[in-house]
């Protein structure tokens, strides 16, 4: 077989099942492992995949910055956060994590009710100015892209903290390789926040499931339920159903 068809089967593969596991392929084409390898590092340095150990995954496409993604699928955004506001019971302790779709659910709460908010997210807490919720900001190092704190500070005050109810913002939703972001010090931040929360949840916009960002967070298996449009093609939820509840909205 030529480079150029295994490359071809190899980006099909890709697309099919979203992940590419070297030795099974190599297998299944009757090739060697090592040049089943070769072709996904070629194809990596050329900016056609991501390698991860054992095979590869497809690239995460990058983020817009923070007031470019406010306009992105705003309205589906807006059915997310109204049917994750609904978890919230009033004397709750909620964790809100950055990011656009999170700041539906600050939107959607309802204004009167007594609930504590506590964000690392300054846009989170301006938009619950008007709101009868206790609301507590953590600081630390301002990440702009994503409009959260982050660093040492913002990890020690996490860890005096319980939540009831964490909703966590990711960039990758992926079988295999989990929930995942783009940056290195914002996944220690989620993770830090995961730990301390009863349950955690994630809005699942589509175009999430399937990719995976270089820092894996914590696997699917781990949340309460995923928060997913009802359009949501059900190929794509379906590696999810026998891990994590689906919460449709």
């Amino acid at each position: 077989m030529l480079t150029t068809q295994r490359r071809a089967m190899i980006s099909a593969r890709l697309a099919r099942d979203g992940q590419i596991v070297a030795k099974t392929l190599a297998d299944e084409l009757g090739l060697s492992e090592d040049t089943i390898r070769r072709d996904l590092r070629e194809m990596a340095v050329e900016g056609l995949l991501r390698r991860v150990h054992g095979g590869a995954l497809p690239l995460a496409p990058p983020l817009p910055d923070f007031a470019a993604r406010q306009a992105i699928a705003s309205d589906l955004k807006r059915r997310l956060g109204r049917r994750a506001a609904d978890l919230v019971k009033p004397g709750q302790t909620v964790f809100l994590d950055g990011g656009t779709t999170n700041a539906e659910i600050a939107r959607a709460l309802p204004r009167d009710m007594r609930v504590t908010i506590i964000t690392h997210s300054p846009t989170i807490a301006a938009e619950l100015e008007r709101h009868d919720a206790e609301v507590i900001l953590i600081g630390g190092r301002l990440y702009k892209h994503s409009m959260v704190a982050t660093g040492a500070t913002t990890v020690a005050a996490i860890k005096q903290i319980r939540v009831d109810i964490f909703f966590l913002g990711v960039t990758g939703i992926h079988p295999a390789q989990g929930l995942s972001t783009g940056d290195y010090e914002e996944t220690a931040i989620k993770r830090a926040i995961a730990d301390q929360a009863a349950d955690t949840y994630v809005l699942a916009t589509p175009e999430k499931f399937g990719a995976a960002s270089p820092y894996r967070i914590m696997s699917v298996s781990e949340l309460a339920g995923l928060i997913v449009h009802a359009e949501t093609p059900a190929e794509a939820l379906s590696p999810y159903r026998d891990c994590t509840a689906l919460i449709v909205a």
